[in-house]
């Protein structure tokens, strides 16, 4: 009986349904479609969130290189990391990583994806490729080898578990990419981004100097592990015109409101972390500058002292030189009594949410090339020469990013030129080390850049944090770990970068980074 009860009732629910279906197939499809919803990517929207999420995540935070390149700090052991090596905190260094591949990748591939096969849409498709190349360049600066020929083809070709490709072939591919974008921009084309691209605007021209730029940096990153072809691709950048005017730096434009994404976001990061209250004691995270940084300003008498730093004297930011004062990395655990006299970021520029990010400058470049220059790979200019040109563009760029709390005037940057001139009649070594201390003090808060350059070169000569429980033996450490979830949701592709670039730890070198 119940059998025949359940067949029954089957047959009368089933015969209603058909009538409902045939009743309302008409017009259906449009009931249930998503107005809101787009079937195709507009590629013009997700570049501009590639550019947002390209400069937002990388190590220029403070629990990360800005700590380990020792401009801050903290006593707090957790936010600490950058600067204390702890190794409980160790998987803070994955974070870049895990960020990366769902966000400005993934967006970025989409972009290429959308516009490669329109010739119309060539200035597009070479802008994408040269943002992607800055990405990517990035990210495997962090960690060595990384997914790069199978990333962001999950959706696309169901690759779920990419490959790392050694970052030898990666960089190969990365300069390529520039070589070729570079040359198939199109001034002549008005089909640009407009004003999707954050950074120039769409400009051809600007963005071609990007390209070249990036092949300098990208370049002079391989002078330990192959200096013939360093010179090779520094050579052929430079004769492709690079970035040394004011108006062609590669900057990010937020706009200090709204939404968090229109904010700068290493400036977000800090306040959130550490700095909102502006009084030099309510610092969440323990946060302020270090004493090696604030040490070196003080003792060269660096007019950006006062633009970068502030002690809170009655809750009152103070820019005075004399009372700025660095923070120990070696402090262990408990907040100092005399904490409120340590410097810390000055809210109206380093801190400035409205600030543009500073991606490529006229700085960085004039200090590559003085470097170029010594090696005898660039002749039209002198190394002293253009270690100047580095200083004064250096200075010159904080009126950039904060107006006139950060103006800097002709005099200071002129007396400080005149006291710090380029040894010329010291060994290469010796000028070396001159050139990429500047470069520290001077690409500042980019430590990500810096810490490049630091693995490559060896200088600024920082004396690393012998901290208690750190993860590097006393050591700065010379790449960043692989996320816990490679290990065990891509096990054989990270099996094998772990096999041809060594274990993953913080003291295996990359490939450029080579003794």
């Amino acid at each position: 009986m119940k059998l025949t009860i359940k067949k029954y009732t089957r047959v009368l629910l089933l015969a209603p349904s058909l009538l409902f279906t045939q009743a309302c197939d008409n017009g259906f499809e449009e009931i249930n479609t998503n107005p809101d919803a787009v079937s195709e990517a507009t590629p013009q929207y997700i570049f501009s969130k590639a550019q947002y999420d390209g400069a937002r995540y990388s190590g220029n935070t403070a629990s990360l290189l800005l700590g380990t390149m020792q401009y801050t700090t903290s006593y707090n052991d957790v936010a600490g990391f950058g600067s204390k090596y702890v190794a409980s905190q160790s998987a803070q260094s994955s974070s870049v990583f895990n960020n990366a591949y769902p966000n400005q990748i993934n967006e970025i591939g989409e972009v290429i994806k959308a516009v490669k096969d329109d010739p119309a849409q060539v200035n597009l498709y070479a802008v994408a490729r040269i943002w992607r190349a800055y990405c990517f360049s990035r990210l495997t600066d962090l960690y060595g080898d990384i997914p790069y020929s199978e990333a962001g083809q999950g959706y696309n070709e169901s690759i779920f578990q990419p490959a790392y490709d050694p970052q030898q072939a990666i960089y190969a591919d990365i300069l390529k990419e520039l070589d070729e974008a570079a040359q198939s921009l199109d001034a002549g084309n008005a089909t640009t981004f407009g004003t999707s691209d954050l950074i120039y605007g769409g400009d051809p021209t600007q963005w071609k100097k990007l390209a070249y730029s990036l092949m300098l940096r990208l370049g002079m990153r391989l002078t330990k592990v192959d200096a013939g072809n360093a010179q090779i691709w520094v050579t052929k950048a430079i004769a492709g015109g690079v970035i040394t005017q004011y108006n062609d730096i590669a900057k990010l434009t937020y706009l200090g409101s709204g939404q968090d994404i229109n904010k700068n976001p290493l400036a977000l990061a800090l306040l959130t972390d550490d700095y909102i209250k502006a009084d030099g004691v309510s610092n969440t995270e323990g946060g302020k500058y270090q004493q090696v940084f604030i040490d070196s300003l003080k003792e060269n008498n660096d007019p950006r002292l006062g633009v970068l730093a502030v002690v809170y004297v009655n809750g009152v930011a103070d820019v005075t030189a004399d009372i700025q004062k660095g923070m120990p990395a070696t402090i262990n655990g408990v907040k100092p009594a005399d904490f409120v006299t340590y410097s810390e970021p000055n809210q109206k520029t380093v801190l400035r949410l409205a600030a543009p990010m500073l991606l490529f400058t006229a700085a960085e470049t004039y200090f590559l090339l003085s470097e170029a220059a010594l090696k005898n790979w660039y002749t039209a200019e002198s190394a002293s020469a253009l270690y100047e040109k580095g200083i004064r563009a250096a200075m010159q760029q904080w009126d950039l990013i904060s107006g006139t709390a950060g103006t800097i005037s002709s005099g200071d940057i002129d007396t400080y030129v005149a006291s710090h001139a380029l040894n010329t009649g010291g060994t290469v070594d010796a000028q070396m080390a001159q050139i990429y201390t500047q470069f520290w003090m001077s690409i500042f808060p980019d430590a990500q850049e810096v810490f490049a350059n630091y693995r490559r070169t060896g200088y600024p000569a920082l004396v690393p944090n012998n901290y208690p429980g750190n993860a590097t033996g006393g050591k700065i450490f010379r790449r960043f770990l692989y996320p816990v979830n490679e290990a065990t949701l891509n096990t054989d592709s990270y099996s094998e970068a772990i096999g041809q670039q060594g274990p993953d730890d913080f003291l295996t070198r990359i490939w450029w980074d080579k003794e």
